[in-house]
């Protein structure tokens, strides 16, 4: 078995500076946190870069290829928001050290035309026409779709999901008002209150996709553990503390929000650090934007994190990036995440806090214990980065080096 040994750089381990400190991985686990390097290890010079653990997205729509990218910005899981990759159906990506690894909520409970039906265009199948894979390519049995029809339709497809493989259950609580499609279907307080309550009976974590105020609050009503989103108007005292009080946790998706505005990733996909790993499916996607909420500003955004952020609300990294089509712009896999920590610093985070945002948090409120931050025992989910992101942010892009489950990735060519 062979062994690892990272010296020289400076580790942040998900929760704090450490300086620096010699990292050993063996057998796909960080076996030694300080010391000496073992004689019989290969040794990783460090000098100059800071290492941290490979950092998580929080709210995606991904496929395989997605993932081998999001890998090569130092990404090593993700968490699917809404897609196919269940436990019963992810076994070859699991095991596939070259892509990250995925956690999914199956497909989220939604009204019969109800979000994000209104995304698409006629006869679009996301993930192809099967529900499987790209090109519609199945992994294991097909997925399972909700029933949202009712309070008990509600409830009794929560076993369900759990039984067909979703790691946590996702609720969508939108009227599209935000996506310039006022007056669709949507969850009434009573079947989303059933839907929870039946998730909680099952020890199941539950997330809900809610863009406004009022949508929050319903959630909040429900007992839903967090929010996939922030919600894009002004930041009040009382939906601040109704959040607080509720032990709730945050995904902004601020990169989200700001497409919706009408704001591009241009800028980041200008990054030469970016640009050298997009094909040019992914760099049109991240030059384009939703566009739906023109009305909105970015600063309302900015506003909210910080003052949850304040309220010591715990906040996740998350993009909601999908798949490389323009009318889903302003995101890209892996990219966006790094884009996601620059603004919750510029939102008045600290580096290190937003760092923790996208490691050790995410992992604690996900029940991910084997990962997201830097200790012996856990699972060597690597990222290596020339600088100091615990103080220059945008250093995160820097790559050097990313290991998953200690296999370290040859580095990605131009596209």
């Amino acid at each position: 078995m062979s062994t690892t040994a990272i010296t020289g750089a400076q580790v942040f381990d998900g929760e704090k500076p450490l300086g620096v400190t010699t990292v050993v991985i063996q057998g796909g686990r960080i076996v030694q946190v300080g010391g000496q390097a073992p004689a019989e290890a290969e040794v990783v010079d460090g000098a100059g870069a800071t290492l941290l653990p490979g950092l998580i997205d929080a709210h995606v729509h991904t496929d395989r290829d997605s993932l081998a990218l999001a890998l090569q910005f130092g990404v090593t899981t993700e968490l699917e928001m809404q897609g196919v990759n269940t436990r019963n159906r992810r076994g070859a990506i699991s095991e596939d050290d070259s892509v990250a690894d995925v956690r999914s909520s199956g497909f989220a409970l939604t009204p019969p035309g109800g979000h994000p039906s209104e995304l698409f265009p006629k006869d679009f199948h996301p993930g192809g026409p099967s529900g499987g894979g790209p090109g519609g390519e199945r992994r294991g049995e097909p997925p399972y779709h909700p029933d949202a029809t009712s309070p008990e339709a509600a409830a009794a497809s929560i076993p369900q999901l759990i039984a067909h493989g979703s790691d946590y259950i996702k609720f969508m609580i939108d009227d599209g008002s935000v996506e310039g499609h006022p007056g669709l279907p949507m969850l009434d307080q009573a079947t989303l209150n059933a839907g929870v309550a039946a998730a909680k009976k099952h020890g199941a974590l539950t997330v809900a996709h809610a863009l406004t105020i009022d949508a929050t609050r319903m959630a909040i009503e429900a007992g839903i553990d967090g929010l996939a989103h922030l919600f894009v108007e002004p930041p009040t005292d009382e939906i601040v503390t109704l959040i607080r009080d509720a032990g709730m946790f945050v995904v902004p998706c601020t990169v989200l929000n700001a497409s919706m505005m009408g704001i591009t990733g241009s800028e980041l996909a200008d990054d030469p650090r970016v640009a050298s790993r997009l094909n040019a499916a992914w760099d049109a996607t991240l030059r384009s934007c939703f566009g739906h909420y023109p009305q909105g500003k970015i600063q309302d955004v900015l506003d909210s994190v910080k003052a949850l952020a304040d309220a010591g609300v715990d906040l996740l990294v998350g993009t909601d990036v999908s798949q490389p089509m323009p009318f889903l712009g302003g995101l890209a896999p892996g990219a966006s995440v790094h884009q996601e920590l620059q603004h919750l610093v510029e939102a008045g985070l600290t580096p290190a806090a937003a760092l923790r945002a996208a490691t050790a948090t995410t992992a604690r409120r996900f029940h991910l214990s084997d990962r997201g931050r830097i200790a012996e025992g856990l699972r060597a989910d690597l990222l290596l980065v020339d600088g100091d992101p615990t103080t220059t942010i945008t250093d995160t892009l820097n790559t050097r080096a990313v290991w998953r489950r200690g296999t370290h990735q040859a580095a990605c060519p131009p596209r």
